[in-house]
């Protein structure tokens, strides 16, 4: 049964942390500016425990735990790089992480381990159902209300992408089908035995009680290649066998089938390895994870894409959406997507977005025309061409050779193609006839625009790639600790909420306080003490008051610093 959890935190006489700390230590617990106090009010109390209602049974069963404890115990854990023991030492134990928490009396409970699994299995049968990720609803929803409180303006953005390995071994095609077929018997066998012959029976055993890799070892490649085609023998006698019956084994082993063999008169062959897409299977523990080649990066598993605001160094700035898919999705598909989840979280409209050259589509310029977003690029993808293309107003074509720097004479005709629109032809130096669409002409007007920006503007995207690193920092070898899509998806949304409010812990604390940077910029224009003071007590009593300040004369620079450091 599903019910709210309290948001105001009773404080027991007895058995409050409070009551047993004393000085220095119950001033730090105490203090407003320290971590866990921030992430009690920033994170945990602004988890809408609503979302999770479809989860629970509305009038049936016990209630469920506090689930702002429980997914503030996922974002504690990947923030921090836990296993699940030492989450849970940490939250039975560590009183800053049991106050981040909320749980503020020593006798609080922690949520016991089959509970936070239990959640965590919930919400990704949801997904698998064919709902939305609800972390991803949570994400957004705390980030929102981040933005707004500290008014982060977006109208800024950038966006990189990272591809991500699954936890999963590396296997060959013969490894592969060995597996499938040894987990898939070991889950049919009561079924099997009464239907394949006593020879498959036989090879199925043996198949059962050793690993792919040691087959491997001791195997050359002719031997190989004739254990892999009588596997896929076995495999269509067992899917033949099966007919139309369901289940989570034979599905596998039909779509292994379909993806690794054919059938050539009544025959069972392997397939070339020219014909084995990169979303085939990758592995019996991951059905999700797919294979691609990224320039000399090879990966099986699946793509990140993170998109920030990236307004002055003045300003917060927050990330605003976090998408993963599997590793064959080309990053120009994440944009659209990332723009309109952004437009709902930030407080303006989005005016520019940076991002590398891999994002450029003819959609995507679409796209942000209609929306007026300037799309900045550092380059676009492909060799440039060597002709340059500039129409005119009255739909003249003028083609220079950039070898040359001469003009080429070109003829306007009409396409017979389903594109439609005027083409133009050249002949260039060979007697060769090269034809020019709109589409070459919107590439070269890019070009030209790339070309025209500042330095400045192209390294707006670069700081990101910090993002990223800091998204993937307790994954140095680029490989997760998790396997499956909706796995990938909470720990990569969990990470960037704490993310996040790093950020605001960073930008909220006394040493950031904008008023002190504006203060430092007065005093060159101011010539006395009698001058500063005034301002220098006001801002000492609006950030800390009580606090106490050191003055420092050096030339024609003011330096204020506390005695008592916040952090």
């Amino acid at each position: 049964m599903f019910r709210n959890s309290d948001p105001s935190h009773q404080l027991n006489l007895f058995s409050n942390a409070r009551t047993v700390l004393s000085g220095k230590t119950l001033k730090a617990y105490e203090d407003s500016q320290k971590w866990h106090n921030q992430f009690r009010e920033q994170v945990t109390e602004c988890i809408d425990e609503e979302i999770f209602r479809p989860l629970f049974c509305e009038n049936f069963g016990a209630p469920n735990a506090s689930i702002r404890v429980l997914i503030g115990m996922m974002i504690l854990k990947e923030a921090q790089g836990w296993s699940d023991f030492q989450l849970f030492e940490q939250c039975q134990f560590n009183l800053l992480v049991r106050s981040a928490l909320g749980l503020l009396n020593l006798d609080d409970p922690v949520p016991a381990s089959s509970t936070y699994y239990l959640l965590r299995h919930r919400i990704v049968s949801w997904e698998m159902e064919g709902h939305e990720n609800l972390i991803e609803k949570v994400f957004a929803q705390v980030t929102k209300s981040q933005a707004l409180e500290f008014n982060v303006s977006g109208s800024k953005i950038r966006m990189d992408s990272k591809l991500l390995g699954s936890n999963i071994a590396w296997y060959s095609r013969y490894e592969l089908i060995h597996e499938i077929v040894r987990k898939a018997y070991i889950c049919l066998k009561s079924e099997l035995d009464g239907l394949l012959s006593e020879s498959d029976i036989i090879l199925l055993d043996r198949l059962s009680v050793e690993s792919g890799d040691k087959v491997s070892y001791r195997s050359n490649k002719s031997e190989l290649e004739s254990k892999f085609v009588e596997l896929g023998v076995v495999i269509h006698k067992i899917i033949s066998q099966m007919g139309s019956a369901r289940s989570d084994a034979l599905e596998i082993l039909r779509r292994v089938f379909m993806e690794q063999y054919q059938v050539v008169d009544s025959n069972v062959i392997s397939r070339p390895g020219h014909e084995i897409s990169a979303e085939s299977l990758q592995s019996p523990h991951d059905m999700e994870c797919h294979y691609r080649k990224k320039n000399t990066q090879q990966v099986k598993g699946y793509s990140l894409n993170v998109t920030e605001t990236c307004d002055t160094d003045d300003n917060l700035n927050l990330v605003t959406n976090v998408l993963v898919d599997t590793a064959v999705i080309a990053d120009c598909d994440f944009l659209q997507p990332a723009i309109e989840s952004t437009r709902e979280i930030v407080t303006q409209e989005i005016k520019t977005a940076n991002t590398d050259g891999a994002y450029h589509s003819v959609e995507n310029q679409n796209y942000c025309n209609r929306n007026n977003i300037d799309l900045i690029l550092g380059a676009i993808q492909g060799k440039q061409s060597r002709y340059d293309l500039t129409l005119d107003e009255t739909c003249n074509l003028t083609v220079t050779d950039l070898q040359t720097g001469l003009t080429t004479p070109c003829h306007k005709i009409e396409s017979d193609d389903d594109e439609g629109g005027p083409k133009w032809v050249i002949r260039d130096e060979k007697g060769r006839l090269r034809y020019f669409g709109q589409k070459e002409i919107d590439t070269c007007l890019i070009r030209r625009r790339i070309a025209g920006r500042s330095q400045s503007e192209l390294n707006v995207r670069n700081n990101v790639e910090a993002t990223i690193f800091q998204l993937c920092y307790h994954y140095p070898n680029n490989k997760s600790r998790y396997r499956g899509l909706s796995k990938h998806k909470i720990w990569a949304n969990v990470r960037c909420l704490w993310i996040n409010f790093v950020r605001i812990l960073n930008f909220t604390s006394p040493a950031n306080i904008d008023g002190l940077r504006k203060v430092k910029r007065k005093v060159k224009k101011q010539r006395t003490l009698s001058q500063l003071m005034p301002n220098f007590v006001k801002l000492g009593f609006s950030i800390a008051p009580a606090k106490k300040f050191r003055l420092s004369f050096s030339k024609n620079r003011l330096g204020a610093v506390f005695e008592n450091d916040f952090l």
